[in-house]
């Protein structure tokens, strides 16, 4: 490893700082909890305030792009019947945590063409993993 490999890997685990990243791929539906921060003008005492609160978006995870400290994944879901698409860097500090809420059985690693998909026609089939078939049938 380089230095500059051995650097991005002690980055990247102090980012994480002993969150779990679950593992997931393109296709799967994802709960990604954001933190965001509202700041207002508090006009009695002159000064700002700012107030910090989780907020939930889930959707399918479309895409993963980048490796290492640059890996970032775009996660799109509809809203009242518009399509909302947002990017995460994986390792930024302001995504609370990443759960997987199922998984999709996909052929491709981008699923742009969810795009042009409205209803039953952009649903994605639910992947059975080998070991749970096998934990199923003992």
């Amino acid at each position: 490893m380089n230095l500059l490999q051995t650097l991005e890997a002690e980055q990247m685990a102090a980012l994480a700082g002993g969150k779990p990243r679950p593992d997931f791929r393109p296709g799967d539906t994802l709960k990604v909890n954001v933190k965001v921060v509202d700041a207002t003008y508090d006009e009695k005492t002159k000064q700002m305030k700012t107030r910090e609160r989780i907020q939930a978006f889930e959707g399918v995870c479309i895409a993963r792009q980048g490796q290492g400290l640059n890996e970032a994944f775009t996660v799109r879901k509809i809203s009242y019947g518009e399509g909302v698409e947002r990017v995460f860097p994986i390792f930024s500090p302001l995504v609370d945590s990443v759960e997987v809420v199922r998984k999709g059985r996909v052929r491709r690693a981008k699923l742009y063409y969810l795009r042009g998909r409205r209803g039953k026609a952009a649903r994605i089939a639910e992947r059975q993993d080998r070991a749970s078939e096998a934990a199923a049938k003992a």
